[in-house]
């Protein structure tokens, strides 16, 4: 038995499944340290300068043995990165600075570094993209020089939970997930890109657990529950192995969404290219919900050809032959510019011009994917149905309705992420063959509360009555015009939250295809009656909150699944 009783630390979950681990902090960010610093009068400089030489081996030698640890591409990437540690331009740039110019070694590694990156830069190609990579070399020497942890996720021979205030979407996309069991942070918010991330790759995690730094100390063993939204500092025995037995189940979708009693319910995977439409398919997704195309789009100077559009859409609509695949044209702007169709001075870019918004401006590169859109339909044997993101208007769907048939597309539907769209859905769907909600920036402009503002994440929850509160009104246009409306956004990816879309009238459901057996476990034990009833207790809630704890207590299997 522990010494010190259990603690609960609430917070919200965000990617389902339980975790017994020890706790690994997450090292504070290196900053920069103070210009002009400098070596006290007397100082042995001669000494001060070996230092340089010392931290250089030292970061090399842990980098090489990361990358013995490691393989494939993370393995090169590692050794590559050790070479930058040891580039005797970069110590000796380094050394002559604290011997010309009497810097303390620290602040002599940063400009050194900083000199070393500009050349890289202005070589352009190979070169400048290996900046970063001097940066983290950078960073790793200062931390050596100042007895600091190394940046980045600890290195620990045993698996572990990362705890931390918040973690970057790329750190989160790139962890190693037989190291790294679970994530738990004090901050973030259940839309933003590191709950996605963590999600689609699988990793249990809750994040807005206020206080959990205080709470833990490195090495304290910690039970991560993603589905409750729980983290449970110094668990006894019995709670260890509850955990890990629920943990030990494995399950699996057979490819047909339904409730208890039979209702059907169409469980659809997001998909962001073709890689993830091959995982999809394999997870026995029966569509896919949202075809992502921004992939195809970003990080260029100007729009894809038809003709690279086309083989990219193929290989999608391919993976799902026989099957629906929902595209969503190009969703660029806030979050996702483009400098070949956004401008980067706007005020407020997420009320900006974004979505379907960009085609007011630039109307070929929405005719242009248009006509690649209809090109790979008509090559493969998908059920390709389109959809438009950011629609606010009547006017605008009708439009894009009308835009989608002359190019032969006769299923075309919109995305339901803004407040207005939702109100008057009747009417937008007597145009639009179906409309899809996007939960996530449904909750961001419900809520007037960026999903990607850590200090205002409380707010960006799906379970929020105002938000379903739309999706019922979205539902009953669709009713109203025998439309279906289905929900892509996060909030199709929790099983308690999804048996409430299905009670307000939801068609289908489409999520990271890891989250389809969860899903389709839930859905599965709850009849539609009890999904309605449900749905009408979350409506009446008074708060988030409350509207996710009235849920989960009465539906039992959900303790039972470890979710």
């Amino acid at each position: 038995m522990n010494a010190q009783p259990p603690t609960v630390v609430p917070g919200l979950g965000v990617s389902p499944g339980r975790v017994v681990a020890p706790v690994v902090l997450m090292p504070e960010p290196i900053t920069e340290p103070p210009s002009g610093r400098r070596l006290a009068p007397g100082a042995d400089h001669e000494a001060a300068a070996a230092q340089i030489a010392a931290a250089s081996e030292r970061v090399r030698a842990a980098l090489d043995a990361a990358a013995d640890r490691a393989q494939g591409d993370a393995a090169d990437v590692l050794h590559a990165t050790a070479a930058i540690a040891a580039d005797p331009t970069l110590v000796a740039d380094a050394v002559q600075r604290v011997m010309t110019d009497h810097l303390v070694p620290e602040r002599a590694v940063w400009e050194a570094a900083e000199s070393v990156a500009e050349q890289f830069a202005a070589l352009g190609g190979l070169f400048a993209e290996r900046t970063r990579d001097i940066a983290d070399v950078r960073d790793r020497l200062v931390a050596d020089l100042t007895g600091r942890a190394a940046p980045g996720v600890p290195d620990q021979d045993e698996p572990f939970v990362l705890v931390a205030p918040d973690l970057a979407p790329a750190l989160v996309a790139t962890l190693d997930t037989a190291r790294v069991l679970a994530i738990a942070t004090s901050q973030g918010g259940p839309t933003a890109h590191t709950a996605i991330l963590a999600r689609a790759r699988g990793i249990p995690a809750v994040v807005a657990a206020r206080g959990l730094e205080t709470a833990v100390t490195a090495g304290d063993v910690v039970i991560v529950d993603g589905g409750a939204g729980t983290v449970v500092v110094h668990p006894d025995d019995e709670q260890v192995e509850a955990a890990r037995a629920l943990a030990a189940q494995a399950r699996t979708f057979d490819g047909d969404g339904r409730t208890a009693d039979g209702h059907r319910v169409e469980l659809l995977a997001n998909v962001g290219d073709p890689a993830d439409a091959e995982a999809a398919a394999a997870a026995h997704a029966q569509g896919v919900g949202l075809f992502r195309t921004e992939f195809q789009f970003l990080d260029r100077d100007e729009p894809p050809t038809i003709d690279e559009q086309v083989t990219a859409y193929r290989r999608v609509f391919a993976a799902f032959a026989g099957r629906k695949v929902v595209i969503r044209t190009l969703d660029a702007g806030a979050d996702k510019p483009m400098p070949f169709l956004t401008s980067d001075d706007e005020a407020n870019p997420a009320l900006g011009v974004r979505g379907l918004r960009t085609a007011a401006l630039h109307a070929d590169v929405l005719e242009d994917q248009l006509t690649a859109i209809a090109r790979a339909a008509d090559a493969e044997s998908a059920v390709v149905w389109v959809m438009a993101p950011m629609v606010s208007t009547v006017d605008e769907a009708e439009d894009f309705v009308a835009r989608c048939a002359r190019h032969g597309l006769g299923t075309a539907g919109v995305m339901v992420e803004v407040p207005s769209a939702a109100l008057v859905a009747d009417r937008i769907l007597a145009h639009a063959a179906f409309a899809s909600i996007g939960t996530n920036d449904l909750t961001q402009y419900t809520m007037a509360a960026d999903r990607l503002l850590g200090s205002v994440a409380h707010l960006s929850d799906a379970w929020h009555p105002a938000v379903l509160r739309l999706v019922a009104e979205t539902c009953r246009g669709g009713a109203a015009q025998g439309r279906p409306v289905g929900v892509c956004g996060e909030a199709a990816a929790v099983p308690a939250l999804a048996v409430v879309l299905v009670g307000l009238g939801v068609t289908s459901l489409s999520m990271t295809p890891r989250a389809l057996a969860d899903v389709a476990a839930v859905l599965g034990a709850t009849t539609s009656d009890e999904c309605a009833r449900l749905a009408q207790r979350a409506l009446a809630a008074p708060t988030a909150a409350d509207a996710r704890e009235l849920v989960r207590a009465a539906l039992p299997v959900l303790a039972e699944l470890g979710l």
